[in-house]
């Protein structure tokens, strides 16, 4: 069975306390659950999450949707971006099946990077990284004013900000992570191509970045 890889990369530094990482907590848990009401979902897609602070820590490997356990995030320290980037191509190259000339291999990952913040920590090497592994989509969202959102331009193949670090726009991103990967899992079971398929709309909370002005 080709499985659809999401790599789920999370900022839970000190700046994330209170409102926004309780929001994150509760956007995972209704991710999860939304997802298992999707049959196409169910047949393909596996979760995993990357958090990081002070240091990137992979919480869980990863896991179909039924097995899956969404962790509890807790504020502390800085934000290493670079660490977690770093991280996320080791687990990718780790637990990503590659096709051969005999079987194809999973599908290419879906990675949603979400930061309130700025990289405090070597953003090049780990940029360096995720560049020397294969992703359909890696999404960085940037939450609030303070998120820097040219870290993000220089790695993720879309961007994206939210006005506010709340808890109604925070929902609404993993809301809408959780349809992108629906539609995602519903284009490769039904034989529409790759994993790199058109992500839907966002909501009116999120901000689309066009990179093609750059």
């Amino acid at each position: 069975m080709r499985r659809l890889p999401v790599y789920l990369v999370l900022d839970k530094s000190y700046s994330m306390a209170g409102e926004p990482i309780e929001a994150v907590n509760q956007g995972l848990q209704a991710l999860v659950d939304m997802l298992r009401q999707d049959p196409f979902a169910l047949e393909t897609v596996y979760l995993s999450v990357i958090e990081f602070s002070s240091k990137a820590e992979h919480t869980v490997p990863l896991s179909d949707l039924m097995t899956f356990q969404p962790p509890t995030l807790r504020p502390d320290g800085m934000t290493s971006l670079g660490a977690a980037l770093t991280l996320t191509a080791e687990r990718i190259q780790q637990e990503v099946q590659a096709s051969t000339s005999d079987a194809k291999g999973d599908w290419r990952p879906l990675v949603f990077v979400f930061t309130d913040g700025v990289a405090n920590d070597d953003l090049d090497a780990g940029i360096q990284a995720i560049r020397g592994v294969s992703v359909a989509k890696l999404v960085g969202c940037a939450a609030g004013a303070e998120a820097e959102v040219a870290d993000l331009k220089r790695f993720a193949t879309d961007v994206m900000r939210l006005d506010n670090n709340d808890a109604e726009s925070i929902r609404a991103f993993f809301a809408w992570v959780s349809s992108s990967v629906s539609m995602t899992s519903q284009s490769v079971e039904s034989g529409g191509g790759d994993s790199n398929a058109e992500l839907p709309p966002p909501p009116k909370e999120i901000n689309v970045i066009d990179l093609s002005k750059d």
